[in-house]
């Protein structure tokens, strides 16, 4: 989101929030001066939260008159997201433990199979190796496999091993 906010100080307006003061009499011209600057970079804070954010969010920031109060929002608003992400990993990382090629299925299917709840799983955050996956699929394939997979891991270094390498001897033994 800093990215998004692009000056630094209206970055620093935002995480430290801004005090509109109830009457400015009594200040300084120096003192005047320094609040209309906080003023401004506030407002400019609080224009780039509404042009960061999608529709929906927008319309949970619009009455915000700050940009402290809108980035609090936002704050709240993204923290259940972050849990439904952590189940929606869970759940992927579940799937994918659980997989195993079926008897009447080819290898190109079942390595499209693995590689769509992979990249679901990268897309949410995962960290996922090519080492990680080849031994999943090494794992999980049918007992037909037994002799290629030994072959393979003979073979073959397993952590430099690329989906598509695998793929392409799996198939050439199938």
């Amino acid at each position: 989101m800093k990215a998004l906010l692009g000056s630094q100080d209206a970055w620093e307006v935002v995480q430290e929030g801004f005090e509109e003061p109830t009457t400015t009499t009594g200040y300084t011209a120096a003192q005047t001066k320094a609040l209309k600057e906080a003023r401004s970079k506030d407002n400019a804070a609080l224009y780039m939260l509404f042009r960061a954010v999608d529709e929906s969010g927008f319309e949970k920031i619009a009455g915000a008159t700050t940009s402290k109060e809108a980035w609090d929002i936002l704050e709240k608003m993204f923290k259940g997201v972050d849990r439904v992400k952590k189940v929606r990993l869970q759940t992927l990382r579940c799937e994918l433990e659980g997989m195993k090629m079926k008897e009447s299925e080819s290898v190109s299917d079942y390595i499209t199979r693995v590689q769509a709840v992979v990249n679901q799983l990268i897309r949410n955050g995962e960290t996922l190796t090519d080492a990680r996956v080849v031994e999943k699929i090494l794992r999980s394939l049918t007992d037909n496999f037994e002799n290629v997979v030994c072959a393979i891991e003979e073979s073959k270094d397993l952590v430099t091993l690329t989906v598509d390498e695998l793929a392409g001897s799996l198939e050439a033994h199938e």
